[in-house]
Formats: C-alpha cells, structure tokens, sequence
C-alpha cells in the first residue's frame, strides 16, 4: 500500500512535473501563446492523470470498444459500442483544440495555433491513454488532408466538424489504406471507385481500419475504372460513415480485431458496398496526398511512444524510491540509479528533438521552407519514428523489471505500457518499410541536407562533447557516401543500423543546443546522454548517470 500511495501522489500532473516540456514550450512559442499553453496544458495534464487515467484501464481491461452488428430488428447497424468514459474522454480531448486550433484561430488569442502545441497536448494524453490518442492522430490526419488537398466544397461540408472544438458536431477522422491482399504493399489495393453522378461509389473491403463505427468521415485509398495499376492509380476519397439522415452510408463491419494493446482505438475489417464518396483534389495523386498524411502520423507515432517513455519512466522511478529492500531504498543502489538517470537522459534528449522536429514540420506545413528542408523533414520523420518506437518498448520493459513481480501483475499499469508500446513499431511503418524510406530519401540527396544542417548547427557549440560529436558525423558522413556505393541489397541490409545512427547524431547535437540554453540540469542530462549514446564510459570508471544522480 505505501509503494501505490506514494505514487499517487506523485503522478497529480503530467505537465508541472515535467521540466523538459515546459522549457521546450517557453523556447518555441511566443510569450502570448506560451502562456495560454502553460495555463491550459496545466489544466489538461492534471485532468490526463487523474482522471483520464483511470477511465483507461478501465477502458483496456474491461471496456474496450464492442461491435453490435445487428438491431433488435435484424436490420444491419454495424455500431461501435463505447463506454460513457471514454465518451466523456472523446469529448473532452477534442475540446481542448488537440485537432482543432491547428486549422481555426484559438480565440482567446485570435490566432491558429500549431503542431508544437498539439503535439503536447497528445504526449501529455499518451502518459494515460495511447489507445486513444490514435483517433486522434487519425483525426489530425484528416483535417490535414481536407485543408491541404480538398475542394473549396469539400472542405466547407467536413473541415468544421472534423476540426470541432464543441461549436461543431464531432466527426472523427480515420485514414484507410490497408486491404487484406496489400498490406504494406498498398499498390495492391483493390477497393473499386464505380463512378455516380457528382459522386463515386465505393466497393471492397479494408482489412485493418482503426477508428472504424467511430469515425464521422474517413479518408480512403481506392482505384477507379480504368486506373493504371500499383500505387499511382489510387485515388483519395472522403467517405461519410453515415447519410443524411443518420443511416448507414453502405458501410458494415464485418468484426472488430482483438489486439494485444491499445484497446481503446476500434480496429475492425471494413466492408464497402456502394458506399458514397467524394473526391479528395487531384485523382491522379491519391497515394502522395495519403503520404503527406502518414508523415503526420509517424510524427503522432512518435509523440505517443515519447508519451510511453515518460509514464514508465515515472512509474519506475516512483516505484524505486517508495520500495525497500535488504534495508535499503531502491534508488541507493548505483545499478538503479544507472538505469533511471540513463533513462531520464534518453527520454530528455528525445522529446526536445522531437519538438525539434515538431517546429520544423510546422514551418513545412506553413508553406515556409525549401524543398531542401522537406525532404531532410521527410529523411528526419523516418528515423524518429524507428527510435521512439523501439524506446518506448525498452522503457516499458525496463518499468516492469524494476518493479519486480509486480511490474507483471495487471493491477499496475507497467503491463499495458508494454502492450500498448508494442504497436508503435508496427503502425505508420515497421522499421523495414522506413529503411526503404531511408534508401530512397538517400537515392534523392536527403541526407545531405541534414548532414549540412547538422554540421552548421554543431559549429555554434563548444566543449569536449561537441567535439565527440563531430567525429562522429565525420565518421557517418564517410559511412553515408560509403552506403550510396553499395548494391540495393547490400543497403536494405545496412539501413536500419544507420537510422541508428542518424538519429543518435541528430539527438546528440539537438540535446546539446538545448543544455546551450539552460542550465546545469540540462548540462549533465546532456553529458549523461552522450556518454551513454556514444559508449566512452571506460571500464571500471563511474558513469555520469550514477554521478549526477548522486
């Protein structure tokens, strides 16, 4: 009882508790919007973990989404059966302009925000409930590609409810690309568009498609007569779940998947017979629209696993601290103050590199960069996505061993951390799909670009650190003109490990700027990552996690 009484009180409030965010906000916001952002970041980090905290295990271990296919008629309704708290989690979440004060101005600033506050709205969401924050990814989404790409027409009927903040009936978005022939393989699509008038109908299934019975409108791949074959023939269709008049719009699910985690997100197999269906902009560039929505995403994908990162680091360090063993806390013994200092350091220098990122993406989607600077956007979405997946698995699993027995047993929440980590590597692209990625930014110059830009980046740092890391984007550099050398085979073989390593370098200068602009914290969580990272501890020496931790 002492151990959960002590971490009750500790996790009141996701955001005042984290140092980092608040620094992150207060460098890359001006002083009007920050101060909105603290206020009401404050307001939602305490409500994440206090109440939508419990909503989500209730919702994972007893309250997950169910299918109702039939009404008490027998006619076909295919409805999603939610429960009331994830209801009011629904309504809450997009309350707070998580979607939309991305496309319409806040109004007590009387300005749009961005994706830099959006993005902390859902880490701070992701600590409780990464399940759900996949509607919303979903939901970003489909704003995005409504306000990019749709008609004047188009956008008028379903941006304001897509973007709905409560002035508006929600609709929730959803992204369907994948069929049960394709998989990642999407030029296998097969999912027919029968033209009708002014509208097309759309016939086939989808075999994963998350968000399904929740969804107002989703946004889906589909090949009309006569397209060419492959991706290139796809077009982007906004299909409505339902007609005018609350009917089905010639949509079934056909059963809803039993996951391993993130039970909260609705994933079902989907069923098209005539469905109604608008034309998203150009039909020929369906696959590239869709494609500029999955860059969006995969940065979603990152800010959950940060998300994940952060709850299991807390929780390990709560529970460290309030457990006693052979007469000592947990957090007396070095080996434990390793783990957790190298874990604190690890997660400090990936959330400000992903809000790094972050106001990168937002100057992209602004229309205020180089095409140089997106495609080194593209190359930098890639390979944070790969690292924080696979990171928000290790530090689930790090949680749960230090908690022992217990870190296993359901009643804690380190078991769902790790089941709902597990997905992160799978959605938006395994870490294969995103090496080919990677190959094919490469065969474009992509990484030029970044490498460019890290050099003149780390020319504004000092110290005997820095000087590491310009051997090591030296050594890269060199690895980088080896790689474009090789046989295509050869690379797919190399690829993954040298996302690895860009993402260390990026990380490694982007931690470095940040402790530039703070103080002594930021220093050693700086020095303590790049000791880590770069492996210069020598053996038998103290490593500055256990040093610092002191």
């Amino acid at each position: 009882m002492r151990v959960l009484s002590d971490q009750q009180q500790r996790l009141q409030n996701f955001y005042t508790e984290d140092t980092t965010l608040q620094q992150i906000l207060k460098d890359k916001l001006d002083l009007p919007f920050f101060q909105y952002a603290h206020r009401e970041l404050t307001i939602f980090g305490k409500h994440v973990a206090t109440v939508i905290d419990p909503r989500a295990k209730v919702t994972d271990r007893e309250g997950e989404p169910r299918l109702q296919r039939y009404d008490e008629y027998g006619e076909e309704v295919s409805r999603v059966i939610v429960n009331e708290g994830y209801k009011n989690t629904i309504k809450e979440t997009y309350g707070t302009g998580i979607v939309g004060y991305v496309h319409k101005n806040i109004p007590e600033l009387n300005e749009r925000g961005n994706y830099v506050y959006s993005m902390a709205q859902g880490y701070l969401l992701s600590q409780s409930e990464p399940g759900f924050y996949c509607p919303v990814t979903l939901t970003l989404a489909t704003a995005y590609l409504l306000e990019h790409f749709a008609d004047e027409e188009l956008k008028k009927r379903f941006l304001p409810h897509v973007a709905s903040t409560g002035d508006e009936e929600l609709y929730e978005g959803a992204t369907f690309l994948t069929e049960r022939q394709g998989g990642s393989d999407v030029g296998a699509n097969a999912v027919r568009a029968v033209e009708a008038g002014e509208h097309y109908r759309l016939y086939g299934e989808k075999y994963f498609a998350s968000n399904a019975g929740m969804c107002g409108v989703a946004m889906v791949l589909a090949r009309m007569e006569h397209a060419p074959e492959g991706s290139k023939g796809l077009t982007l269709f906004a299909v409505p779940w339902h007609r005018e008049d609350g009917s089905l719009n010639n949509i079934t699910i056909r059963r809803l998947k039993d996951k391993l985690g993130v039970r909260a997100v609705p994933s079902g197999e989907v069923v098209f017979d005539g469905a109604k269906a608008y034309v998203v902009g150009d039909p020929t560039k369906g696959i590239y629209y869709m494609l500029e929505a999955l860059n969006l995403s995969r940065i979603c994908n990152a800010t959950a696993s940060l998300g994940i990162m952060k709850r299991a680091l807390d929780e390990a360090t709560s529970y460290a601290s309030a457990r006693h063993a052979f007469g000592h806390s947990l957090l007396d013994y070095p080996m434990v103050q390793q783990t957790i200092g190298t874990m604190t350091a690890k997660h400090h220098a990936s959330l400000v590199t992903l809000f790094d990122l972050t106001q990168l993406y937002d100057a992209v989607t602004a229309g205020r960069s180089t095409k140089e600077q997106q495609l080194m956007v593209r190359l930098l979405i890639a390979i944070i996505k790969k690292e924080t997946a696979e990171q928000a698995i290790h530090f689930a699993h790090e949680a749960i061993e230090l908690h022992g027995g217990n870190g296993y047993i359901e009643d804690f929440v380190t078991p769902r951390l790790l089941r709902d980590a597990q997905v992160l590597t799978v959605w938006e692209g395994t870490g294969n799909i995103l090496a080919h990625e990677l190959i094919r930014i490469i065969k474009l110059g992509g990484h030029t670009f970044l490498l460019m830009d890290l050099q003149q980046r780390l020319a504004h740092l000092e110290g005997m650190e820095i000087n590491l890391v310009k051997q090591k984007w030296q050594e890269l550099n060199e690895q980088l003109e080896q790689f474009t050398q090789l046989p295509s085979s050869l690379q797919t073989l190399e690829a993954k490990g040298l996302m690895k390593k860009l993402s260390d370098l990026y990380e490694s200068v982007v931690v470095w700027e940040h402790a530039a602009k703070h103080g002594d914290r930021e220093h050693q969580l700086a020095a303590i990552y790049t000791q880590n990272t770069w492996n210069t501890t020598r053996f038998g020496e103290e490593p500055l996690a256990v040093t610092y931790f002191k």
